[in-house]
């Protein structure tokens, strides 16, 4: 009796182990390249936390085909993805020294619920409230909530629509000149008195968000943001419209700054989009500090009536 022939198992074809890479490819070197600078592309590389994880099914698929090529491009495709990503949530040690509590919220043209701030601020008892998109509207509602009971100090650039923005602190504040390009958002910055601590300011940071031909305002609102100064320990906190992917934010961070939730390990805590029927996605709220400052924790908050959540960070200076 003659045996039947062994059936051979079916192997995907290698083409597809190429169809299934090179877009993940492409992606990690527009990323490295800085192309994001461009209308459409700006938004795309948000994603790029869900791309690294896709990565790993392409080296899946070029494992099945057995094509060694595809297999050695994909494992280092994904590789140099999570080398980009992984580090987000890998907390660096912090410093000892004052520390600095800051709470960011963007009110969404003043209509976040100034109540549920006001209760954050008496929860987690921050020394400075940064608000972004703040209206003259929103100052009278945090101000029947009791903001300056808890925060009596301010300097507050209110404007309708998205224009204004606004700090309270538990401190002293000195106002200081005006940064923000014309025909931008309102971003006050003001010296902090804080006990035991070198001088500090803190900058509110709203950039234009970058849609459509409006990423080159926004590319330029970027650029305008101060760097690191000798005297002073400076605090970027607010809504730059720019996740860590984004090379405009990544210059800001070259110049000598390091992001709070990178820092200490909470890098994807997503804040954006907030009181939808998904969950936040991206995330481009942030509280960037100096070199001489170092992050204790950061988290976040929703806030109903507003599109983000709000952001809590701890630092020690």
């Amino acid at each position: 009796m003659i045996a039947a022939p062994a059936r051979r198992r079916w192997r995907p074809p290698a083409a597809l182990a190429w169809i299934a890479v090179t877009p993940f490819l492409l992606w990690s070197l527009w990323r490295l390249s800085g192309v994001d600078r461009r209308p459409a592309l700006v938004e795309l590389m948000t994603l790029t936390p869900y791309v690294a994880a896709g990565s790993l099914g392409a080296v899946l698929i070029a494992l099945a085909t057995r094509n060694k090529a595809a297999i050695a491009v994909s494992a280092a495709t994904s590789a140099l993805m999570a080398t980009i990503v992984v580090p987000r949530v890998l907390a660096s040690p912090a410093s000892t020294g004052p520390a600095l509590k800051i709470l960011t919220s963007n009110m969404y043209f003043g209509n976040g619920d100034a109540q549920t701030i006001v209760d954050l601020v008496r929860r987690l008892k921050p020394d400075i409230l940064s608000t972004q998109e703040l209206t003259p509207a929103a100052v009278e509602a945090l101000d029947a909530a009791g903001i300056g009971e808890l925060l009596p100090y301010t300097h507050l650039q209110a404007a309708f629509g998205a224009f204004g923005s606004g700090i309270w602190s538990r401190y002293p504040l000195t106002p200081q000149p005006d940064f923000a390009l014309p025909g931008s958002r309102n971003m006050p910055r003001a010296r902090v008195a804080v006990p035991g601590a070198p001088p500090v300011e803190i900058v509110d940071v709203h950039t234009i968000s970058p849609m459509g031909r409006d990423v080159y305002a926004w590319d330029a609102d970027m650029r305008s943001l101060p760097a690191p100064a000798s005297d002073v320990i400076r605090i970027l906190a607010g809504d730059f419209n720019a996740s860590l992917d984004h090379s405009p934010l990544r210059s800001v961070l070259a110049e000598g700054y390091a992001d709070a939730g990178d820092a200490s390990g909470t890098g994807l805590s997503a804040t954006w989009p907030s009181n939808w029927r998904i969950p936040p996605v991206i995330t481009i709220d942030h509280v960037l500090f100096d070199e001489r400052a170092s992050a204790v924790t950061t988290r976040t908050y929703t806030v109903p009536g507003t599109d983000h959540r709000a952001l809590f960070a701890e630092l020690r200076l």
